[in-house]
């Protein structure tokens, strides 16, 4: 079978069985889904699990939690927060850092499922890439997202935020929502290759920079075992990221996949048939890298 007309994931279904192959994309979805399920619960069942939206919510009634950029851009208009804001965000940015920040996109966002879909349509379709764009613009959005508020005293950003846009949708219609949305999805799947999460989103931008210390991380700890079937490439929303830690012994780079963009979505555990990569504790593969540089 040529790279071309690969499945990926086909290989390590057959070789480690269907679950093995799918586990971390069928977890993420479980996760998902249940974020989702428990903010329904309190409007639909009365069981007020989670009240809220992703921007900002309170648990059980007692624990806030809040998005740290919407406490940014709270600061950015010049107002101080509730000091339940700010113990709402510490909160959740102390649970992020500790499994790796861009986790919430891959195992939170509701617009994960959408991008994702895309992705996989155009895999099935066998689209080619198509447009370009830097990868760092999503910095210069996430700075145009805090310059904002500075300027018009308004969490613009939040208007037009498509996270916390599709819970609302849910519990009281989508609306035009639904155009935002639809649009999300053709963009990715016409025009830029996860063109939204991995190029344009100012809020994966945001959780990228916490991901830089984050605690668990990705490592290609088998990469001796590597039969360059480019599996986990094809399914890797961030591609780049990988070059290094598979591929880049001979050059010194070691196996962590330390890279602020990665979103610990474990696509690249599940797809591959040779188990190259596991999931670790970040602080302790570094050390071990310093070990392998040492001997």
């Amino acid at each position: 079978m040529s790279k071309a007309s690969r499945i990926p994931g086909r290989e390590a279904s057959q070789k480690l069985g269907w679950w093995h192959a799918h586990r971390f994309l069928l977890l993420r979805r479980l996760t998902q889904l249940s974020v989702m399920g428990l903010f329904l619960l309190g409007p639909l069942a009365g069981i007020w699990v989670l009240k809220g939206n992703l921007s900002s919510s309170e648990l059980l009634g007692a624990v806030p939690l809040t998005d740290p950029l919407v406490l940014l851009q709270t600061l950015a208009t010049g107002h101080w927060p509730l000091n339940a804001l700010l113990i709402g965000s510490a909160i959740v940015l102390l649970g992020y850092w500790l499994v790796g920040g861009r986790v919430f996109c891959s195992w939170v966002c509701p617009v994960n499922l959408i991008t994702d879909a895309a992705a996989w349509l155009r895999m099935r379709l066998g689209l080619r890439a198509g447009s370009t764009l830097s990868r760092a613009t999503r910095y210069w959005l996430l700075a145009m997202v805090l310059v904002l508020p500075v300027a018009t005293g308004l969490l613009v950003w939040e208007w037009v935020n498509p996270v916390p846009l599709v819970l609302r949708g849910l519990l009281f219609g989508m609306g035009a929502g639904w155009t935002l949305l639809l649009a999300l999805l053709l963009f990715d799947l016409f025009v830029v290759e996860r063109g939204w999460c991995g190029h344009l989103c100012p809020v994966g931008a945001f959780w990228a920079l916490v991901n830089r210390v984050g605690f668990i991380k990705i490592s290609a700890s088998g990469r001796d075992r590597c039969s360059n079937c480019m599996d986990c490439y094809a399914v890797c929303p961030e591609r780049p990221i990988l070059k290094g830690p598979v591929h880049g012994a001979r050059r010194g780079h070691g196996p962590l996949i330390a890279a602020q963009e990665c979103l610990n979505c474990g696509r690249c555990i599940d797809v591959c048939a040779e188990q190259v990569f596991t999931l670790s504790v970040g602080f302790a593969v570094k050390a071990d890298n310093m070990s392998e540089k040492q001997q």
